[in-house]
């Protein structure tokens, strides 16, 4: 299997990352500019009110609406954390690990929060669910640092690893070692990339992870409620850091100071793959050269289209999600009802598999496929979902067909799903209901260009137009673009864009900087 990422960086859409599995897109993730509540983030929270009847906690992280603190997330070591917290804050615990600190006992996992947090008291929070729809963040005091290779726990002795590692003797190789690197009073998750690493990396990572917590308890002493007192990395390196193995063959990143930060990166964590991080530079959007543009669009939306005739409905709710599997025009012999059935239920269930991760639907996932009779069948069915489900990182639960042919899948949810707009407005009224005469579209743009070029005095002046626009623009021995030279001197790039309306038109100038009129 080969591996691409597409790094788009644009001004107006922000970062937009693709990750390709043999060309096929199967993830794509926005990292949305100041996004101050980004999963893995640690603030320190003031405790607002104390709600018995949830057996929760509202938080003020300085969001509009309070975070929710559920008392089975606090973690079973959060007295431990309240202590260190206040010895730090009054200046009486100078060291920044945990050698000295005495940790308290574990809290009754059955117990109310009330016994053990109170209005006004401040506790460090980390970001487990960043805010969706309606509600704020949900938070966690069970806090976790996480690198490459392992997960650095305070609070805990334990050392656990990832259950993908099976080898016992992988396994046990990999626990002495960090048995014998990790500080007191820390725990360590080891991640399934450690397989087969040296000392030497799972050290450094474990360093690394060491200093960040060493940042945390310095700025735990002069943070005020509600500040951020240590945030994850942003969305690229922390794609970069869970994902990136020997499988990937390019990173595509179309603006320079991105580049650098990802090539810097990687270098960093994987020194033998700097070389496939490669800075984009045509001049086609890098999501049109690479195909992914044509792919979201296809892939979002209401319906989805299947190779084999088939099509995928997607319907959203307040409480869940429901994909409905339709055979389309896909036709089979009586006799073989049963066998049809079945294909088109298989090729579905792959589809939905990578629906799932490449809009990240998380919460309640009802999946009616198509009725099939044989036992054998719905179990053969049951077995392939879950493996084209064992690649999606996220968490995530699959029951097997009911006797209605109903599939239930609970997807663990942390961002808010992704949604993109594949309708286009009609490029004849603009969604107005009410059109202009074409005719008047190369006034307008004849307008535009002398009041640009005269006006503004703009040097180098390049205008994008839908590809039908652009070929008649180019057309004939004298053409518009040859006119528009005698008339104001200057030679006018012209490119054609194939998402644009048919009568959409822009101006940019020499920086690719869009002419704002």
């Amino acid at each position: 299997m080969v591996k691409e990422l597409i790094i788009d960086s644009t001004p107006e859409r922000g970062v937009t990352i693709a990750l390709l599995q043999d060309k096929q897109l199967v993830e794509l993730n926005k990292e949305q500019a100041n996004n101050n509540y980004a999963v893995g983030d640690i603030y320190l929270g003031r405790i607002k009110k104390i709600m018995p009847g949830l057996n929760a906690a509202f938080v003020d992280v300085g969001y509009s609406k309070d975070a929710f603190l559920h008392y089975l997330d606090l973690g079973p070591q959060v007295q431990s954390l309240i202590k260190l917290t206040k010895l730090v804050k009054n200046g009486s615990y100078k060291e920044k690990l945990l050698d000295s600190l005495k940790l308290e006992k574990d809290i009754n996992k059955a117990g109310k929060i009330s016994e053990v947090l109170t209005r006004n008291m401040l506790l460090p929070v980390q970001i487990a669910k960043e805010p969706i729809s309606t509600k704020g963040p949900r938070l966690s005091s069970d806090l976790s640092i996480a690198g490459r290779y392992v997960v650095l726990v305070p609070f805990s002795s334990a050392v656990s690893i990832s259950k993908r590692i099976k080898g016992n003797a992988e396994r046990n190789r990999l626990k002495k070692i960090v048995e014998s690197i990790k500080p007191s009073n820390f725990g360590v998750i080891i991640r399934t990339v450690s397989e087969g690493k040296g000392v030497a990396e799972l050290q450094k990572d474990l360093l690394d992870l060491i200093a960040k917590w060493e940042v945390l308890t310095s700025r735990l002493r002069s943070a005020e409620p509600s500040q951020k007192v240590l945030g994850e990395m942003d969305r690229t390196s922390t794609i970069l850091r869970d994902i990136l193995t020997d499988e990937f063959s390019h990173i595509y990143v179309n603006e320079q100071a991105i580049y650098e930060e990802t090539r810097s990166y990687v270098q960093e964590i994987s020194p033998d793959l700097e070389k496939i991080v490669k800075l984009y530079k045509h001049k086609e959007h890098i999501f049109e050269h690479f195909g992914v543009e044509r792919q979201i669009k296809a892939a979002f939306g209401k319906t989805v289209n299947l190779h084999g005739g088939a099509y995928l409905v997607i319907e959203h709710t307040e409480a869940l999600h429901v994909i409905d599997v339709n055979s389309g025009n896909r036709t089979a012999n009586k006799e073989n009802q049963e066998e049809n059935a079945l294909q088109v239920n298989m090729e579905a269930a792959k589809e939905i598999a990578r629906q799932l991760r490449l809009r990240d639907m998380g919460g309640i996932v009802v999946i009616d496929f198509i009725d099939m009779h044989k036992p054998t069948n719905r179990k053969e069915l049951y077995a392939y979902l879950k493996q084209c489900m064992a690649t999606d990182r996220a968490r995530h639960t699959i029951l097997p067909p009911s006797k209605f042919g109903l599939v239930q899948i609970t997807r663990q949810r942390v961002r808010p799903e992704m949604t993109i707009v594949t309708n286009e407005k009609c490029p004849a009224c603009d969604g107005t209901g009410e059109i202009r005469s074409s005719i008047v579209l190369m006034d307008d743009i004849e307008n535009n260009l002398g009041f640009i070029l005269q006006e503004q005095n703009e040097k180098d002046i390049t205008l994008c137009v839908h590809p039908y626009i652009y070929a008649y623009i180019k057309s004939g021995f004298i053409s518009r673009r040859v006119k528009w030279y005698f008339k104001f001197g200057r030679w006018i790039k012209v490119k054609p864009v194939s998402s644009y309306y048919l009568t959409e038109f822009h101006f940019f100038n020499g920086k690719e900087v869009e002419i704002k009129l």
